[in-house]
């Protein structure tokens, strides 16, 4: 028999580790009620009237998908698993080059079983009220003047492809051009599985250090942009806002660069009376669109400013409160004099920089730092 005892060919320890993982995961899930769930759902959206009552049809059908997800995630590990075991029985009992080809295929098969358990094991973690739910994230610039500025739109456009490489649904609610360089600050609702869980590990203070792009003598410079991740509140949580309470203004809307949207009073910008909050979007060309999701962020954040006040876990739904600047930051990324994104937290780091800003490859960051809050750093 040829030898396929290579490191980089799973062993039957491995998928036995891995077996023991995903039972574990598949207990956590409750996945024979889960099944079950999905069973009634199915035969509940599929009797007469059941679209008769709009909202709480697409609770349900909201709820049904998200179940399926579960199953169908834990019945592809299963299968998985399964396929990975045969190719490596497959591989020990004959020769030469077939040997090989089945002992590639069970360790593709185990790989993409580790990723999928990983995938599992991460949501869950997630016991938080919101962590399963949609999020909003918005960018500010801190430190650095013109530079935060551009740093700023570059966070957004690596969390834009983070995103889109999780297969997210994102709404640019709000992203003004700044005047030479950059935006003045960006605000999206992304919409999800476990988006507010995932994101709030990107909360805090986020560095970078670069040649300045806008300094004729190519100095390095230092600069800063913060992050903050809030849940989008689900329809049943009521926080009331008094119409004597707020004040609406309209204006033009544009985008980054300058460009314009649309040439009317599309953009609207709400301001809380009691508490100063200000909340601007400018995505939809209508006013009533753009109107009602600045209330939706403005309730999300008036519920979050709730919890500050009564209690004591507000670094559980935004992070803690620091200035935007040196001392304060949760990652760091250097361009120059060499290239590094490293976690501070964590520890997580890596030399590859384009695939985090350029490519949104963020998952390892996102994951490790939920292992290391939950105490699994070392599974």
């Amino acid at each position: 028999m040829a030898d396929t005892t290579e490191k980089t060919v799973v062993t039957p320890e491995e998928l036995d580790a891995l077996e023991v993982r995903l039972d574990e995961v598949e207990q956590y899930l409750h996945l024979d009620e889960k099944r079950g769930r999905v069973a009634e759902l199915e035969r509940e959206s599929a009797a007469p009237g059941f679209w008769d009552d709009g909202d709480r049809a697409r609770a349900l059908m909201a709820e049904l998908s998200a179940a399926r997800d579960d199953v169908h995630s834990v019945e592809n590990a299963r299968t998985a698993l399964d396929d990975a075991r045969t190719a490596l029985e497959f591989a020990a009992e004959t020769e030469g080059a077939e040997a090989n080809e089945f002992a590639t295929e069970a360790t593709a098969s185990a790989r993409a079983l580790e990723r999928a358990v990983d995938e599992l094991e991460l949501s869950s973690w997630f016991t938080g009220e919101f962590d399963h739910g949609d999020a909003i994230l918005t960018i500010k610039p801190g430190q650095g003047g013109l530079e935060a500025q551009d740093w700023t739109f570059m966070l957004f456009k690596m969390y834009m492809k983070y995103c889109a490489r999780r297969g997210w649904k994102v709404t640019v609610n709000d992203c003004p051009a700044a005047e030479v360089i950059g935006i003045d600050r960006a605000t999206i609702t992304v919409e999800g599985k476990d988006a507010f869980g995932m994101l709030r590990a990107e909360a805090g203070v986020h560095r970078l250090v670069r040649i300045s792009p806008t300094d004729a003598k190519k100095r390095r410079q230092t600069t800063f942009a913060g992050v903050e991740v809030i849940p989008v509140l689900p329809d049943d949580i009521d926080i009331e806002i008094g119409p004597d309470d707020i004040r609406v203004d309209v204006y033009h809307a544009s985008g980054p660069g300058g460009q314009g949207v649309n040439t009317t009073d599309s953009a609207v910008r709400v301001t809380h009376l009691p508490t100063g909050i200000v909340v601007t979007c400018q995505n939809e060309r209508s006013q009533i669109q753009n109107k009602a999701a600045c209330m939706q962020i403005l309730k999300a954040r008036l519920y979050e400013l709730e919890l500050e006040k009564r209690a004591e876990q507000l670094d559980e739904i935004r992070g803690p409160k620091t200035e935007i600047g040196f001392g304060n930051q949760i990652r760091s990324y250097v361009l120059y004099p060499y290239q590094m994104v490293k976690d501070l937290r964590t520890g997580v780091e890596t030399g590859n920089v384009d695939a985090v800003l350029e490519e949104g490859d963020l998952d390892p960051f996102i994951i490790g730092y939920h292992r290391w809050v939950t105490g699994n750093a070392d599974a």
